[in-house]
């Protein structure tokens, strides 16, 4: 855009050059040298415009560098939480003797997925997950995936 705004400037600047060499009428010439200036008014309005987004784009990159150090330092600081909480897990999920598939579908469910999205994932029909889920609840002795969330969470979640 800002290149085709300085060609027609080029082209208005040269013709106005000209009409002047040629004696041309001055009503024609401030015509045309208000269209020159509308011309250098947008080329400085992009040029305006181009600084703020590069500035813009500055900030985002700042904040996302910013955004990635605060999520390491939160893994960093919560792995071995994540770790022991992931393995008292397992072990639960031990207890209330899930097969293997029941134990991927418990953990997906606990992830927030859908019954419909932990289907695709294990390239399986809806249904089935939907059965092999009612027996995780059965077994876990809960009623839904709001009970099994809350299990693990409960003791996690201190309201002060």
């Amino acid at each position: 855009m800002s290149v085709f705004l300085l060609i027609a400037a080029l082209f208005v600047g040269g013709d106005i050059r000209e009409d002047l060499g040629h004696g041309s009428d001055l009503s024609h010439v401030l015509i045309e040298a208000c269209v020159l200036a509308g011309l250098v008014g947008m080329m400085m309005y992009l040029w305006w415009q181009h600084q703020q987004d590069l500035k813009l784009a500055e900030n985002l990159k700042k904040n996302l560098n910013q955004a990635k150090s605060d999520l390491q330092n939160y893994r960093e600081k919560t792995s071995a939480l994540s770790q022991g909480l992931a393995k008292k897990i397992d072990e639960q999920l031990e207890q209330w003797s899930l097969t293997q598939a029941e134990k991927d579908i418990a953990l997906l469910i606990l992830k927030g997925l859908s019954s419909k999205e932990i289907a695709v994932i294990r390239q399986t029909a809806e249904k089935t997950i939907r059965q092999q889920s009612s027996q995780i609840y059965k077994k876990a002795n809960l009623a839904n995936r709001q009970e099994l969330a809350a299990f693990f969470l409960e003791d996690l979640l201190v309201i002060k």
